[in-house]
Formats: structure tokens, sequence, C-alpha cells
């Protein structure tokens, strides 16, 4: 089937997940017809589009639109990036803080433009440890700086509301690129945001 534009294919798309969203209400055992549940699936349905956005998005871009020439050539330090996710096994949230570094090499980027990049793969169904290689090589590939960091701390509602039930559980996963694998570079970011990790 083919669209004349975007908000077309969003408006198919938003009527078809909310007509699943109704099924599976009515597989559990309620009633979508209950003044509580009436438009359900319809706000469900818009709400999964919204934290799936990251896939019509285009991190690279994003960057590449606001890199300037320049100079500089020591640490940059983005940190407590909020970032909001749902887990692929289970598509419940996780959520938590970025601390994002890079080291220019003749290029900085827009400082908003970082969060941003940040959001575009955090909103894709994903896995804590793939959003941080993502986020990671999206920043080297293109900035290609001396060297980037990218620390992640994130608590997991699939290990909270079930399975396990460890409410108070933090999950930490980290990549370092060029200059960030020497130990006195990576010591040098983990101090700046030492105060910051649980």
């Amino acid at each position: 089937m083919s669209y004349r534009n975007l908000e077309e294919y969003n408006i198919e798309v938003t009527n078809e997940v909310k007509e699943r969203y109704s099924k599976i209400i009515d597989e559990i055992g309620e009633d979508t017809s209950r003044e509580g549940l009436v438009k359900t699936p319809e706000r469900a349905a818009k709400a999964m589009q919204f934290l799936t956005q990251g896939y019509d998005q285009d991190p690279v871009e994003i960057l590449k639109g606001a890199m300037f020439a320049e100079s500089y050539d020591d640490m940059v330090i983005i940190k407590d990036i909020e970032l909001y996710s749902l887990c692929e096994h289970h598509m419940l949230p996780f959520f938590g803080k970025a601390h994002v570094a890079y080291i220019p090499n003749g290029h900085i980027v827009g400082l908003s433009k970082i969060p941003r990049v940040v959001d575009v793969f955090a909103r894709r169904l994903q896995v804590q440890e793939r959003l941080t290689h993502d986020i990671l090589e999206c920043l080297n590939d293109t900035l290609k700086p001396k060297g980037v960091a990218v620390v992640i701390e994130a608590s997991h509602m699939c290990m909270m509301m079930r399975g396990v039930q460890k409410q108070n559980s933090v999950t930490t996963t980290s990549g370092f690129r060029g200059q960030f694998e020497k130990i006195e570079t990576r010591n040098e970011f983990l101090k700046l945001v030492s105060s910051n990790l649980s």
C-alpha cells in the first residue's frame, strides 16, 4: 500500500496498532467498552509510536548537521543525559542516564546533538549493551574524534516488576574507543563522572 505522505502513513499505523491493542485487552479478560478503557487502545498505539520514533530518525544526519571546524582537542563530557527505552525482550521500559565524552579531532559538534543521538537509539526496542555500542560507534564513525567514551546506568522494569523483582538493581555498561582505551584517559573520564556513578 502506498501513502501520499508521512502523516497518512502514521494515521494508518496508529489505527492498525490500535486494533491490536484492543484485541490484547480483550484477550486478557478486560472489557474495551468500559469507560476507562474506551480510548486506551488509541492512547497505547500513539504512545508506542512515540517510544519507537527512533526508527524514523537518522543519528548520523543529526550530527553532520552541527559539526564545526575547531582546534579544541581536550575532552568534552556531557553527563546525566536522561534516557528512556524499551527492553526488546519484554517490551517493558528501562530508564537511566548516559555519560558521553569525546576528544575532538578538528571538529566539534553542537552539544545538544549528543543527547539527541542518545534519544534516537533509545527510542527503539533495545538491550542496554547494544544501546551503549550504538551510541559509541555512531559518534566514533561520524565525528572521527581522537576518542569516545560512553557509560550508561539504567534500571530495568523487567527485573523490577517481574522475574527476580529486584527493585534496587542498576545495570552499568560502558564502551571506549581511541584515546579512551588508554587507562589514564579512561580514568580521567571516570573520575570526572564518578560523582554520578552508582
